[in-house]
């Protein structure tokens, strides 16, 4: 999706080019204290998620940060509640619907498999995507959302709560954008947190 004109034809309040980017990315570890280890994550949960080779409490974490990464005191969905609905899931089921997630051919089909887990909607679902492929995949939240349509990006307002159509057209976005910037998901996911704070 190209770039869009912000909500009334008025100018997008942020420009995401590569430089700006590359600027708000630096300054991510910065404002993010989970942010070591999210790379830590980043870098061990793919392989461990393809192999097959992990604890509940891995599969559990990706649940767990997709709430609490947000410090800033931003709405978390019923972090909570999600977080307790999670739990009730066997330990065979997560295996089995991240196995199938990783073997998914695409979003449609990797949400599918991860939203029949009770705690499971599409944008914890997405956390699991992004985790076990983090270079094609990106987390949904309203704060990435909202950079995206200031900068506008996207023309609609987050979808609450967000469908699977709604997160393959955030994803075709975050693409473009990443393309467009030279930059990974993760960079620009990097990148949208920070701006999301100003």
């Amino acid at each position: 999706m190209g770039n869009v004109q912000a909500a009334g034809g008025c100018t997008p309040s942020v420009n995401l080019t590569a430089d700006v980017v590359a600027e708000h990315t630096q300054t991510y570890p910065e404002v993010q204290p989970f942010s070591l280890v999210e790379d830590e994550h980043r870098e061990l949960l793919p392989k461990t998620f393809e192999d097959g080779d992990y604890g509940w409490r891995d599969a559990e974490w990706v649940v767990q940060w997709y709430g609490r990464r947000f410090l800033d005191g931003s709405p978390t969905r019923n972090r909570r509640a999600l977080e307790g609905a999670y739990d009730d899931n066997d330990y065979e089921d997560v295996h089995d619907a991240i196995s199938a997630a990783v073997d998914a051919e695409d979003a449609a089909e990797m949400l599918s498999h991860l939203t029949d887990l009770a705690g499971v909607d599409v944008p914890i679902g997405s956390a699991f995507c992004q985790f076990i492929d983090p270079d094609n995949y990106v987390v949904i939240d309203e704060r990435q959302w909202r950079v995206l349509r200031e900068a506008g990006e996207l023309d609609t307002d987050y979808p609450d709560p967000p469908t699977t159509s709604d997160y393959e057209r955030y994803l075709e976005t975050y693409r473009a954008v990443a393309e467009r910037c030279e930059c990974s998901m993760w960079e620009l996911y990097r990148a949208l947190w920070v701006l999301g704070r100003d």
